[in-house]
């Protein structure tokens, strides 16, 4: 049987749950980071459906928003990256390889558009 391979990108369902939330935060916060291509990915898909309830300024969302980010990464999803997107459907992130580590993973960086 050919079950779903899925990428292993922390220790467990705990340490990837923290990851990708500081992987996120780190993202909105200063725009692009680098990381592995795996996290890079994972991560993805976290900012841009986190950037797109910004858009919408709702209650719901914005509690969305703060309990799945810090403080300050959920502020800047609401009041700046809400607006700055408005008219945006989506592909809210970039990934551009930038090289390898030491022990062959790819290295990307991850920057908002």
């Amino acid at each position: 049987m050919r079950h779903l391979k899925k990428k292993k990108i922390g220790k467990g369902k705990d340490h990837k749950r923290k990851l990708l939330r500081s992987l996120a935060a780190s993202t909105i916060v200063y725009e692009k980071i680098q990381t592995t291509e795996a996290r890079a990915k994972h991560a993805r898909q976290l900012v841009e459906k986190l950037i797109t309830k910004g858009k919408k300024e709702d209650l719901h969302n914005k509690r969305q928003i703060f309990s799945a980010l810090p403080t300050n990464a959920a502020k800047k999803v609401i009041e700046v990256l809400g607006t700055r997107y408005k008219e945006r459907k989506g592909g809210y992130t970039r990934i551009v390889r930038i090289g390898k580590y030491k022990d062959g993973m790819p290295k990307v960086q991850l920057e908002l558009v």
